[in-house]
């Protein structure tokens, strides 16, 4: 079974798929790894450590020919496989619903597309979650952007020249990278609230020292979607909800959004006017710019000034902290293919639960439900 490292090729992706400390894992699997020259490099990795965890470095030729599993941080191009053995597995963060052209690529080629965001949210399949580890690095990498673009102080400060207020931080969604920008913003200091459409979150909000900000007089709408996830709300919810954050909003120096709906474009949380009532020097973090924003005027890749307030639209947060994210990341591709590992095949056997629900093509076409309905 030979296991195939890729350089990510996408610009500004600075991740990789695998780590020294999971190519030993592999082999002690059985597994031969074959890791492309320069793989590492933005992840502060080199290719002598690979070697010296007993992969092959090579060029991408060389790592692909008979490649039986294809690793990679993103869905690698379909025309750069050449050489890999028939009916390889492509595991990796594949982006089914925007990239519907190379899934169809990949069925077309014969290759098995694993995309690791369809990961099921039961709790066997924690470990293996790709979404959780990257969005929980992207709550916090969000707040250290925040008071990189802030030009004051976050914690309260008392001087013999005065006292300076703390911060006041909002945070829109209260996932993973909600929850782990409450965290980052209360250790920085910050006077921390949060809303989120789930009611359930509320304890989750308080546990963590903020206060909550929840829409009280509309019954019945939870938000509660499928495996977790916020459901999209009624236009009576919408409407509530906009209102109360409208007059929260204006008060605020530091906001982060980070709504997502999977399969869907983000939500929009703040609109033009919102910002415009918000104080100059104030500050958003939009987490869901590159589904199309939580921010009326965010984007994509651009750090914009709208009368005063800034607007940050990073892309791909969970590569501005490359090591990390590379850590987090190649744990959950190695716990997931060592959970399926059948010593007596040499080789990983998907169960139904799991298989069923990340694999997008087999036998050359297309197999997912979700890409399917």
């Amino acid at each position: 079974m030979k296991i195939a490292v890729l350089k990510e090729q996408v610009d500004g992706e600075r991740r990789v798929s695998a780590t020294p400390e999971t190519v030993k894992k592999f082999i002690a699997l059985g597994a031969t790894l074959a890791v492309e020259t320069g793989a590492g490099d933005t992840a502060s990795i080199a290719d002598a450590a690979y070697a010296d965890a007993g992969a092959s470095v090579g060029d991408r030729a060389a790592t692909l020919a008979g490649a039986d599993i294809v690793l990679g941080v993103q869905g690698p191009d379909p025309a750069m496989l050449d050489g890999v053995a028939p009916g390889a597995w492509i595991v990796a963060s594949l982006n089914p619903f925007a990239e519907r052209a190379r899934i169809e690529a990949y069925a077309a080629a014969g290759y098995e597309a694993l995309a690791m965001e369809f990961m099921p949210r039961i709790t066997r399949a924690q470990s293996m979650d790709i979404l959780s580890s990257q969005s929980n690095l992207s709550g916090y990498k969000a707040v250290l952007d925040a008071a990189a673009e802030y030009g004051r102080a976050f914690p309260m400060m008392m001087t013999a020249a005065g006292t300076i207020s703390a911060a006041k931080a909002f945070v829109m969604g209260v996932g993973v990278a909600g929850l782990q920008a409450i965290a980052t913003a209360r250790r920085l200091g910050a006077q921390v609230s949060a809303t989120d459409v789930r009611a359930a979150t509320r304890e989750q909000i308080q546990s963590l020292g903020a206060k909550p900000i929840f829409v009280e007089n509309v019954a019945g709408i939870e938000g509660e979607g499928t495996g977790g996830y916020a459901g999209e709300m009624s236009p009576e919810y919408q409407a509530a909800q906009a209102e109360l954050v409208s007059g929260h909003i204006a008060k605020q120096d530091i906001v982060i959004t980070t709504a997502l709906i999977p399969g869907r474009p983000a939500p929009r949380l703040i609109s033009a006017a919102q910002v415009a009532s918000m104080k100059p020097g104030s500050v958003i973090v939009d987490l869901a710019v590159e589904q199309g924003g939580n921010v009326e005027g965010s984007v994509a890749g651009e750090v914009v000034v709208v009368n005063g307030v800034k607007i940050v639209g990073h892309r791909n947060v969970p590569s501005r902290l490359a090591t990390d994210a590379s850590a987090l990341f190649s744990r959950n591709l190695f716990n997931f293919l060592n959970a399926f590992w059948d010593k007596e095949a040499g080789r990983p056997v998907l169960d139904a639960e799991i298989g069923d629900a990340i694999r997008l093509t087999q036998g050359g076409k297309l197999v997912n439900p979700r890409l399917l309905a």
